[in-house]
């Protein structure tokens, strides 16, 4: 068989449809196969997964990598029962209502890696008050039981899951983002929006070789903040801001008006997650010159692949 980049035999990345694209752009970079794993939705609304029996043997005979976003709620189930799909079929547990194919296997051992794009309940990193729960957590906390290691790209918090009592690996695509930047605006300097997306941003900016500057906040009344770029003269300067999702796009339309208060030539805005609630992309189209996301989600915007992020992740967990 085919070996791959990594020293593991023809290891395969499995998906479920929604993470089809991304599974494959990932299993091309890792030299590994592919599967899509059918799933749909009962008329009620509760999912249904099932592994091809043709990939059974495969499944068994190497560990195996399944890209899944646990984002929408649905998405966080999907993840769960597919998991749990592959996990039974490596413990040889084939056990079905209409008595098809062998039964019972051996136990092949552990070897289910779970790649994440987009870590649902992301933000929902701390207790703000008594009685939340620190959702973030709850999520790993469950899916850690049920594989051998997770790679999740750009988390909001990486700290809040310091305590797992599995392997996790935090990846980036800053530097994928930095050269679509690099190709097609060519920023004078990169801003972050805030104080929060400050490693991210000095990160695309030094990839980049750009200047580097993030917005202050100051309140002039009870009615009134301004956003100010710390420390830099942005007069008839292109500028790229950088944050690790946009959601409403309310901190970006807000960051790009005191920019161009300021002089600036052109805004762009780029992140890892777009998520574009609420007309976010109408409201961007108002406010900046382009938007570029990774296709962590699927939108309109994504033009950055995240598998390369994800298969470093994926080589240093295994290695």
């Amino acid at each position: 068989m085919k070996e791959a980049q990594f020293g593991f035999l023809y290891m395969p990345v499995l998906s479920g449809s929604s993470g089809r694209d991304l599974a494959i752009s990932l299993a091309g970079i890792l030299g590994m196969n592919s599967i899509v794993i059918e799933s749909r939705k009962f008329p009620d609304g509760e999912g249904y997964v099932r592994v091809p029996s043709e990939s059974f043997d495969e499944i068994r005979s190497e560990p195996v990598i399944l890209v899944s976003n646990t984002f929408p709620d649905s998405g966080i189930m999907r993840t769960i029962l597919m998991l749990e799909a592959i996990n039974d079929i490596r413990r040889g547990d084939l056990e079905n209502y209409k008595g098809e194919g062998e039964q019972r296997l051996e136990h092949v051992g552990p070897g289910v890696f779970l790649a994440i794009p987009y870590y649902g309940y992301a933000r929902q990193d701390k207790r703000f008050s008594p009685g939340e729960t620190i959702s973030a957590r709850v999520i790993s906390e469950i899916l850690g039981k049920i594989c051998d290691g997770m790679v999740i790209l750009d988390l909001h918090e990486p700290k809040v899951l310091d305590d797992c009592d599995f392997p996790v690996k935090f990846v980036s695509s800053m530097p994928e983002i930095a050269e679509r930047l690099k190709d097609e605006v060519d920023p004078d300097f990169i801003l972050s929006p805030d104080k929060g997306a400050i490693d991210r941003a000095s990160e695309v900016a030094s990839i980049g070789g750009w200047e580097f500057s993030y917005l202050e906040k100051t309140r002039i009344d009870a009615h009134t903040i301004e956003h100010q770029a710390k420390d830099l003269d942005v007069e008839d300067k292109v500028v790229a801001i950088v944050d690790d999702m946009i959601s409403t796009g309310g901190t970006i339309c807000r960051a790009s008006d005191a920019l161009r208060r300021q002089g600036a030539k052109s805004v762009y805005a780029a992140c890892t997650h777009g998520l574009f609630t609420g007309g976010a992309l109408s409201r961007l189209a108002s406010h900046v010159d382009g938007v570029y996301t990774t296709d962590s989600l699927r939108n309109p915007r994504s033009v950055v692949s995240s598998a390369p992020a994800l298969a470093r992740g994926l080589r240093e967990l295994m290695d």
